[in-house]
């Protein structure tokens, strides 16, 4: 794919400054190719452009229906383009290529499924108000699109992260300026050429590459963006929450995780060894919702944590396009670097090293991490508390029911968590204890477009997916009319 530029107004522009930034192939540390990086102007020029789309052009006023045949096109170009995608996201990301085809899939997923809610508000976008207290008066609640708004995107999932936002946005009405992450930007650039193929109106979607301090920044400050979108760390989503403050604008946030698993005796240990590498391994652990904290029944502990030993041990490792990888290589190499560092610093502080921990010896390429497995921390600790977005596992043993939902909730988090169980009732019960947004049972991971996701505490604001995610993006409108003939009759008697 060659990078034209910046996909703003319909066509691509050149950049306003000759600053680029490299894309590196993470299975190899080489340069992909150097990708222009966006500032305040180019942000400006595609910020006017969405407002320009939205104040005056046709987007917001068509049915949903008509919005939703474009999703469809770009949905269907997508499915079409799915081996091709999938190869750039592996190259850009270093995922395993069947991880990579399952999120393209996932992306084309996203657009039909928001094409088809786009065509419902067309009979379920006003509703009467009924029983008001006052006679002679009709009200009935409408919803719009809510204006132009700037999507900022991880590097974990990039072309699925960007559908999340840009697909319900556009189903919604809005118009919107996506800024990729500057370390996965390949296939959110992608997205470009898409939208042309399928005749996006000029102005509907605008995409700037660039650097967060830069073109994040100024996309965050822009006084014309009415809803900002963010997925990616806590400490940033502060920093866009507190600076949105400044002008009241509309945010939704999904930050980090720390998710426990809840593992019970009675769990038949080869599906709970199944769903912990599941849950910490996919995507190289780089995952905000991975169950990284897993909690095991202490009559199942040792059985269980020499099972899961033997199994992560096995995991193939490899670029992402060889047959039979499981995991590939870490993103980059400050990433590689943070998740040393967290295995180390948990070490240092008294948790025991189980298995990995260290790079592969033959693969001296690339940013390759082993399986890593730690136990033996305190709960209080580091390694057990915070984020290390890497394929590491933290396993600790518990007593009781009431004590493994009170270590699970012990976290500034609250993304995700999964309970594993035969007793039904059991598994439900501890589901309704957990404060997290997302709760599994007897299974870690699978998302689904249809679902909410979201989180609790300090893992974000709002939720994307389902209908939930095309109201981010609508703002609710009250009519009241004055139906009587009868004069009011206040100050004129």
């Amino acid at each position: 794919m060659k990078v034209q530029g910046f996909y703003i107004n319909g066509q691509w522009q050149q950049p306003n400054s000759k600053n680029t930034f490299t894309t590196i192939n993470p299975a190899t540390e080489a340069i992909i190719d150097e990708i222009p990086a966006g500032n305040a102007q180019d942000i400006d020029s595609a910020v006017k452009a969405a407002r320009a789309a939205f104040d005056h052009g046709p987007w917001p006023k068509m049915t949903g229906a008509e919005r939703g045949e474009y999703l469809q096109k770009m949905a269907d170009i997508i499915n079409a383009r799915l081996d091709e995608l999938s190869k750039l996201e592996v190259l850009d990301n270093g995922k395993p290529y069947p991880e990579a085809k399952w999120d393209i899939e996932d992306t084309a997923g996203t657009f039909e499924f928001y094409a088809n809610l786009a065509k419902e508000l067309d009979d379920g976008n006003s509703e009467d108000v009924i029983a008001l207290s006052e006679p002679g008066f009709s009200s009935k609640a409408i919803k719009e699109p809510l204006g132009v708004a700037g999507a900022i995107i991880p590097w974990n999932f990039p072309m699925l992260m960007a559908a999340w936002k840009v697909a319900p946005a556009l189903a919604a009405g809005c118009t919107m300026v996506l800024k990729p992450s500057e370390i996965t930007p390949l296939t959110a650039i992608a997205l470009g050429e898409i939208a042309i193929e399928a005749g996006l109106p000029a102005g509907v979607l605008n995409i700037v590459t660039g650097l967060g301090v830069d073109a994040g920044q100024a996309l965050v400050d822009h006084p014309d963006i009415d809803k900002l979108a963010f997925t990616g760390s806590v400490p940033t989503g502060a920093k866009i929450m507190a600076n949105a403050a400044k002008d009241i604008k509309n945010i939704s946030l999904e930050l980090g995780g720390k998710s426990p698993l809840v593992i019970f005796e009675d769990t038949d240990i080869e599906k709970a060894v199944e769903w912990i590498m599941f849950g910490i391994f996919w995507n190289q652990g780089q995952v905000c919702s991975a169950t990284s904290r897993v909690l095991v029944a202490e009559e199942l502990y040792p059985a269980l944590l020499a099972r899961l030993k033997t199994e992560a041990e096995k995991i193939t490792l490899g670029s992402g396009n060889e047959e039979g990888v499981l995991l590939g290589p870490l993103v980059n190499q400050t990433q590689y670097q943070k998740v040393l560092a967290a295995i180390n610093r948990g070490i240092e502080e008294g948790a025991s090293l189980v298995s990995g921990g260290k790079k592969p010896p033959a693969l001296e390429q690339g940013y390759y991490l082993e399986p890593t497995i730690l136990t033996d921390m305190e709960e209080d600790s580091w390694i057990w508390q915070e984020e290390i977005f890497g394929p590491v596992v933290c396993v600790k043993p518990f007593k009781t029911e009431q004590q493994a939902i009170d270590m699970a909730n012990n976290s500034r988090f609250g993304l995700a968590a999964a309970v594993m169980s035969k007793d039904n009732e059991r598994c439900e019960r501890v589901a309704k204890a957990f404060r997290a947004g997302i709760v599994w049972i007897n299974c870690s991971q699978p998302t689904f477009v249809e679902a909410p996701w979201g989180g609790y505490k300090q893992s974000g604001i709002g939720r994307e997916l389902g209908k939930w995610g095309l109201n981010n993006y609508l703002e609710t409108k009250q009519i009241t009319r004055f139906d009587s003939d009868e004069p009011w009759g206040w100050y004129i008697k």
